[in-house]
């Protein structure tokens, strides 16, 4: 970890489980515990933006400036919610493509230019990525100093550990500075028996590895998204906006 920042990449091999989502609600929970926060959008979809007011109609973004030799901190934008946020971008495919082998060609290029921005200190940076292994999984893990690793309580989810336990161990745990790395459950619903069942497997699988603060199913979310806000904004009292403090809380506490 630097001095300035602490960064937290977010992954899971499988899509749908809701990342994106709560990298902008862990961001705004960060923020609101008086820690800067840049929240950075490694994934082609380019839809973190979207969760945190920025314009739609920029096309900026790290992928844009990375093609053209430019700063990434040029394409930062302050969200009115109050962190910097870093989006991907909007590419053509056949650029895209080209950004993607560049990537594959330097695998540190992501951890050099984040280690370039200038970031205020105690900052936690948070990379979201897409689902699955890639050339953006591969930056993220290389320049995290902490990773979350999130999984749904089913069964599709809870085969998924051993490939990230073989990401962990190529990109991660050889190096001596990488502060760990934690699963967190999202979208609990602790009224299906089968979501509760998978919970304890997880729980006996991975034993402290498996963030106690498990995120619980919320419609709220749901709600919050349609409105590009936080659920912490939309609706302070939802039962998810109090499980994504309790997860930042328990990730400060290890990083602090």
């Amino acid at each position: 970890m630097t001095a300035a920042s602490t960064v937290i990449a977010v992954v899971s091999p499988k899509g749908g489980v809701g990342k994106t989502t709560l990298v902008a609600n862990l961001a705004m929970a960060l923020v609101d515990r008086e820690r800067p926060v840049l929240a950075v959008d490694l994934d082609p979809q380019n839809a973190l933006r979207l969760h945190l007011r920025m314009p739609v109609d920029d096309s900026g973004g790290l992928a844009v400036n990375g093609l053209a030799r430019r700063p990434l901190a040029d394409a930062e934008f302050l969200s009115p919610y109050g962190m910097q946020v870093l989006p991907y971008g909007s590419l053509s495919e056949a650029h895209r493509r080209e950004f993607e082998r560049a990537l594959d060609g330097d695998p540190l290029w992501l951890a050099r230019q984040l280690a370039s921005v200038p970031l205020p200190e105690r900052t936690i940076t948070l990379i979201d990525t897409p689902p699955g292994g890639s050339v953006y999984l591969q930056q993220a893990l290389l320049a995290a100093d902490v990773a979350v690793m999130v999984m749904l309580p089913d069964a599709a989810s809870f085969v998924t550990i051993a490939s990230m336990e073989r990401w962990l161990d190529e990109y991660c745990r050889p190096r001596p500075a990488f502060g760990g790395a934690h699963y967190l459950v999202n979208r609990m619903n602790a009224a299906r028996p089968l979501c509760r069942d998978v919970l304890s497997a997880l729980q006996r699988e991975l034993g402290p590895r498996l963030m106690p603060s498990v995120i619980r199913f919320d419609a709220t979310v749901e709600e919050a998204m349609a409105c590009q806000s936080p659920v912490s904004r939309y609706a302070p009292d939802a039962m998810a906006a109090r499980d994504v403090g309790d997860a930042a809380d328990w990730l400060l506490a290890r990083i602090a």
